[in-house]
C-alpha cells in the first residue's frame, strides 16, 4: 500500500515517514520527536497493531483502514495544543468531502431528495471532542498526545484512525466504515486529500491564534448541538442540553434546572444512547 503526501502538503514542506506495519504511529512519531525531528512530519501505516485509543484503550487498525500521525511542534501551552484536535477533526471532514462529495445527501421532509438548505442533511458530523461520525456511527477517532522539549516547546503528535474497510466489533457505542456504506476509496487516497486538508486547516490555526475560525466551522459540523447530552467524567454523569463549545474547546451544556456546565474532558452520548445510559 503505497502512502503520498498531496501537492498542497508537499508544497508547505510537510514530509513523511511510510510504514507497511508499524505498533503504533503516535508511539513512532513521538520517538521521532525525542530524537529531534523538527515537526510537520506524518507518520502513516498500512497495518497497526499496537494503536491507542483515548484512555489508553486499544485500537487495533487492519490492512486497509487508514492509521496517520502527524507530528507538530508548538509553543509550550496545553491549553493551546488541545485545540489542535479540533482543527484535526475539521481537516479530515474535509478530505471526506473531497474524496466522497455523496457524503453530503439531501432529503426532503417528506423522505423523497429534496433540494434548498430545507432538505440538506449532513451525513458527516463531528462529535466533541474529538470523533467523526458518519450517518450516527463513529467512523474515525483522533488521539493527542504531547510531551516537553528540551528547548521549552511542546511535541504534539495528532493521531488519527479511520474505518475505511471495517470497523472495530463490541463496542459500547455504534461504530461504522466507510465500505459498509458504500463509499468506495481506499486508504491511501483519503490519506493524500487528508494531508492537504490539514496544510490548510493549520494555516488557519496559527499556532492557536486562529482558533476562533476553527470553532466556528467546528461548531457548523457539530454533532448533537442543541440536543439532549450525556456526559461521563469518571463515575460522574450529566445530563443536560449540549449548548456550545468555549473558547478552548471545552464542552458547554445546560442542565434541565438550567444551570451551566463547562466539561473540559469526558465521553459524550446522544439521543436514545444517551437516554439509556443516563
Amino acid at each position: 500500500m503505497k502512502f503520498k503526501l498531496g501537492r498542497a502538503a508537499e508544497d508547505n514542506l510537510y514530509r513523511l515517514r511510510s510504514y507497511e506495519t508499524v505498533g503504533s504511529t503516535n508511539a513512532e512519531a513521538l520517538a521521532a520527536a525525542r530524537s529531534g525531528d523538527p515537526g510537520r512530519c506524518w507518520f502513516v501505516t498500512a497495518e497497526q497493531t499496537e494503536g491507542r485509543g483515548r484512555r489508553g484503550r486499544a485500537w487495533a487498525t487492519p490492512v486497509g483502514n487508514l492509521a496517520a500521525s502527524l507530528l507538530v511542534v508548538v509553543p509550550n501551552n496545553p491549553a493551546i495544543a488541545a485545540t489542535l484536535g479540533f482543527a484535526a477533526g475539521l481537516a479530515l471532514d474535509e478530505a471526506l468531502r473531497t474524496v466522497a462529495p455523496d457524503l453530503v445527501l439531501r432529503i426532503g421532509l417528506d423522505g423523497v431528495e429534496g433540494h434548498g438548505e430545507a432538505g440538506r442533511r449532513d451525513r458527516l458530523r463531528l462529535k466533541w471532542p474529538n470523533d467523526v461520525l458518519l450517518d450516527g456511527g463513529k467512523l474515525a477517532g483522533i488521539l493527542l498526545e504531547a510531551e516537553p522539549l528540551a528547548d521549552g516547546r511542546l511535541a504534539v503528535v495528532i493521531g488519527i484512525g479511520v474505518n475505511v474497510v471495517a470497523a472495530p466489533e463490541g463496542l459500547p457505542y455504534p461504530a461504522t466504515s466507510l465500505a459498509a456504506l458504500g463509499v468506495g476509496i481506499d486508504a491511501p487516497h483519503l490519506f493524500r486529500a487528508l494531508s492537504d486538508s490539514w496544510a490548510s486547516v493549520a494555516r488557519v490555526w496559527d499556532d492557536g491564534q486562529g482558533f476562533k475560525a476553527i470553532r466556528r466551522l467546528w461548531l457548523d459540523r457539530a454533532a448533537g448541538l442543541g440536543e439532549a447530552v450525556v456526559v461521563r467524567v469518571g463515575e460522574q454523569r450529566f445530563s443536560g442540553v449540549f449548548e456550545t463549545i468555549d473558547e478552548e474547546g471545552r464542552l458547554v451544556m445546560r442542565s434541565p434546572e438550567g444551570v451551566i456546565r463547562t466539561i473540559a474532558a469526558g465521553e459524550v452520548h446522544f439521543g436514545s444512547v444517551a437516554t439509556s445510559r443516563q
